[in-house]
């Protein structure tokens, strides 16, 4: 599994503590496309690199930091293609894949600690999209895209 990772400045060290989890993945080959310091940078650049790997295909899955993840997720929402699910608990990570086949997470790097975000990588990583049921409505959201 290909994931692209980025961050803006507020969540560069969450971003290296994800990257440590994804470490524990022998599966996983993990492309951080910046930032690397804290010197300000505008999330929604990050937002679009992450995202364009998504939808071109080189990466299976992203993950966004920001500050709270909340301007991140919505630049990333705003790219054709992304389902993109903010994530502050382990249950909510494992729906999103599972329920709306969410294909980026976002966290937010002033929000929460590392052991938190941690378990919450694993499980969206570790989950599945089910279908079935859920189908229908991802379908649903991906033909509001087309409007």
């Amino acid at each position: 599994m290909n994931i692209t990772i980025g961050s803006d400045h507020g969540a560069v060290a969450l971003k290296d503590e994800v990257k440590m989890v994804l470490k524990e993945y022998e599966d996983i080959k993990v492309t951080d496309v910046g930032t690397f310091g804290t010197e300000s940078v505008d999330y929604p650049d990050i937002a679009e690199k992450v995202c364009a790997d998504v939808t071109s295909g080189k990466a299976d899955l992203g993950i966004v930091l920001c500050g709270t993840g909340i301007g991140i997720s919505i630049a990333a929402n705003k790219v054709k293609g992304i389902r993109c699910a903010l994530c502050n608990d382990v249950y909510s990570a494992k729906k999103a894949r599972e329920h709306n086949n969410a294909n980026v997470l976002a966290m937010g790097g002033r929000v929460l600690g590392f052991g938190p975000a941690g378990e919450i990588v694993r499980a969206f990583v570790e989950s599945s999209f089910e279908g079935g049921r859920h189908a229908r409505r991802v379908n649903k959201i991906m033909a509001i895209e087309q409007q």
